[in-house]
């Protein structure tokens, strides 16, 4: 408030500023202008400004508009309300002007009604206004009176303070640990490199010593062959002296001596000459010049080349997950393993080993309860193995980087083999007919084989899983089928089968025994014609997806037509899901597209299109939903799996052709379980694989005792099974999963 001119308010926003107008308390107005837009607004010789809307005028300061002081309790309110988007909208303007006016300790003035005091509270419009404005225009809205909204507000605004004042010692932790993992990370850093530059020095020694070495060798071996040389020529020089010496003084003595002088030095001359003839003189050498350096630096500059190695993962704690039934369990005495797959900030699987893992295992009291041993497949994941040799309750705690995995420390419990329940391998095969002419056969499974990410045979499937049963074989008959498509199961504990070349739609208990079929041949509403996709909506009706009636077909729970919906749009339905919302989404096979329909037919939305990008198919199979009403559908063609959002934008994709851990040769079946991993059946590979809610790899339910053959539909029992249809095998089956 300007202290000269009381009619003024200012308040500060961005580049901008707020001006609230008022005049003899009748009236205000609020609206959004820059210092120079006023400037511009106003005529250069004019000492007032009329408002451009209520046409109210007021007197400027003698300065002008620069002079216009600011609101600053305005101004700081505003300062945090900038910081949300939510700060443009326009009611932002109705709740500043109550507190500019509650911070003035003056009343609020209704600007459609002079002199009248603003004292209610429109809930549906979030404004002020008088008595009048609640008989007017806004008779028909909930007002109540504007102290209660404020102490409301107030209130509100209180328990959003605490809030956000109960988060600050979380972060203040999380600063205080990755400053000092990042503290840590430079120590380590240093240290690194003081022990890099260590034993480079150490090697540039080793080098230096190794030269000297080499050149005393080369000096001594030099030395030793010179003075077998030297002494061979010093003995040649010497011969050779003895034979100038005496050839000079005997050719003297026939040249120039007397007769009498010749025959006195002929004996002893003739003697020395005879003797030096004779004489056998050094004359090969005693020693040769051969000598080479020969250092041999290839192996070596290769060895230097990959000198030290620098070891470090992208892994972290938090993300990182273990599986394995070892993690709650176990039976004393017995040797346990679990696995740890480890991942990056992104949920990325990590594909490097040599992460720093430990594990502890304690008792009740603190105290170390066995020893642990982990091994580093060097791909990402970790075994992790363990004998309790006593009963009890334990915590489990694996550590990454020294920070707890996610759940873990786990609770472990041991106790004797004999209260562990019986193997499956000691439970014999039975055959069970059912009601019915047709026969299923219920079996259990063999024990599953070593996990696909262990080397030796004692380590398994990191999530324990066997087959409880399978229904079926080929036929027309009640429990029989004919390449079954879909597969859905209901909260009530009902397996829902779509048999496609039997034109039906058969259903079962969860325990597999045969309950009804429905469905008549045709190509008219109520009939089916090639049922693909099958789903069981949030009422109990049964949705169809008809591949070849190009249709959705609904059904009550006990099989009667009520309607059905896509007829002149879909163009060959195949998996279906219904969302949170109760919206019927249908995988369109053909039209490489998904359809989002009410229950009632109306089309809310549709996406996709034929082609390789995110948001294009290539024959699109089956559809789920998970806990964040997500939509997972998978990409046959493509060998991928795409989540999308509810209104269908694309959030990511996972997988690639292949046979590897996370690849796929056509996926087919999808379900999404209450943690939100995802079970995908990969037909072409004839598997299940399994994913976290991120879409990175976490295991493969294991099949081999019955082997799969081309898997299309999964769904999750109500009892935390999975149910697939084997079409390969015209049968379906049910697995134990343990989630």
């Amino acid at each position: 408030n300007h202290t000269s001119y009381p009619g003024w308010q200012s308040v500060g926003w961005g580049p901008g500023e707020l001006f609230h107008f008022s005049e003899s308390e009748s009236s205000f107005l609020c609206f959004l202008l820059s210092s120079s837009c006023l400037q511009n607004y106003i005529p250069p010789e004019s000492l007032t400004l009329s408002c451009p809307v209520c046409r109210q005028t007021s007197i400027l300061p003698e300065k002008g508009v620069c002079a216009l002081q600011n609101n600053f309790f305005i101004t700081n309110l505003m300062e945090v309300l900038q910081r949300e988007p939510e700060c443009s909208r326009p009611e932002a303007c109705s709740v500043l002007e109550s507190v500019s006016a509650a911070a003035a300790g003056k009343p609020l003035c209704c600007p459609n009604h002079e002199g009248k005091v603003m004292e209610f509270y429109c809930e549906s419009c979030e404004t002020a206004m008088c008595l009048e404005c609640t008989e007017g225009e806004h008779r028909e809205h909930v007002t109540v009176p504007l102290r209660d909204v404020v102490e409301q507000h107030k209130a509100a605004l209180k328990t959003q303070l605490d809030a956000i004042h109960s988060r600050l010692p979380q972060l203040t932790a999380a600063i205080d640990l990755v400053t000092e993992i990042s503290r840590q990370l430079n120590e380590r850093k240093n240290e690194a490199v003081t022990e890099i530059s260590n034993t480079f020095e150490e090697l540039e020694r080793a080098l230096h010593q190794r030269k000297t070495a080499l050149i005393t060798d080369l000096e001594n071996i030099c030395s030793a062959k010179q003075k077998v040389l030297q002494a061979q020529l010093s003995s040649l020089l010497q011969g050779k002296e003895h034979i100038q010496s005496s050839c000079s003084f005997t050719e003297q003595a026939l040249s120039h001596g007397s007769a009498t002088e010749v025959l006195l030095v002929q004996k002893q001359m003739s003697e020395r000459v005879i003797a030096l003839a004779r004489h056998d003189f050094p004359e090969r050498p005693h020693q040769n010049a051969h000598l080479d350096c020969q250092v041999e630096t290839e192996g070596l500059r290769r060895s230097i080349q990959n000198l030290g190695v620098l070891l470090t993962t992208g892994a972290v704690a938090h993300t990182s997950v273990a599986t394995g039934e070892g993690l709650r369990h176990a039976a004393t005495g017995q040797h346990h393993t679990i696995t740890v797959t480890t991942k990056d900030k992104d949920g990325e699987l990590v594909r490097t080993g040599n992460a720093v893992l430990k594990a502890e295992i304690a008792s009740v009291d603190g105290n170390r309860a066995a020893e642990t041993e982990i091994s580093d497949n060097k791909n990402g994941t970790y075994e992790v193995g363990y004998t309790l040799r006593t009963e009890g309750e334990y915590t489990f705690s694996l550590l990454l980087y020294g920070q707890p995995i996610r759940g873990s420390p786990f609770r472990l419990r041991a106790v004797k083999p004999s209260d562990v329940p019986q193997s499956p391998d000691d439970v014999k095969r039975r055959v069970k007919s059912p009601s019915g002419t047709g026969g299923h056969i219920r079996q259990k499974a063999v024990r599953r084989p070593s996990s696909m990410y262990s080397t030796t045979k004692k380590k398994e499937n990191p999530i324990e899983d066997e087959l409880i049963y399978r229904v079926g074989s080929r036929g027309r008959e009640k429990g029989e089928f004919t390449n079954l498509q879909g597969i859905s199961a209901s909260s009530n504990g009902r397996v829902v089968v779509a048999d496609s070349n039997n034109q039906c739609i058969q259903i079962f208990s969860n325990d597999g025994q045969f309950k009804m079929r429905f469905g008549v041949r045709g190509r008219s509403p109520g009939q089916l014609q090639r049922p693909t996709g099958v789903t069981v909506d949030m009422n109990g009706d049964i949705v169809v997806a008809d591949y070849d009636n190009r249709w959705v077909s609904i059904f009550s729970s006990d099989g009667k037509f009520k309607n059905k919906i896509g007829a002149g749009r879909l163009m060959g339905p195949k998996g279906v899901a219904v969302d949170k919302n109760g919206h019927i989404i249908t995988v369109d096979n053909k039209a490489c597209c998904v359809f989002i329909f009410q229950s009632n037919g109306k089309l809310v939305t549709k996406f996709g299109g034929r082609g390789t990008s995110d948001r294009q198919f290539a024959g699109p199979h089956f559809v789920a939903v998970n806990n964040k009403n997500e939509i997972v559908v998978t990409d046959f063609h493509n060998h991928s799996v795409k989540v999308y959002s509810a209104d269908g934008e694309f959030l990511f994709k996972f997988g690639s052709h292949g046979e590897g851990n996370g690849q796929f040769n056509a996926p087919t079946g999808v379900a999404v379980d209450a943690n939100g991993n995802i079970i995908v059946a990969d037909w072409g590979n004839s598997r299940i694989q399994v994913f976290d809610s991120t879409g990175s790899f976490l295991s493969y339910i294991n099949t081999s005792a019955d082997p799969l053959y081309g898997p299309q539909g999964l769904a999750l029992t109500s009892d935390g099974h999975v149910a697939v249809a084997d079409s390969g095998n015209h049968c379906f089956k049910v697995y134990r999963y343990l989630q």
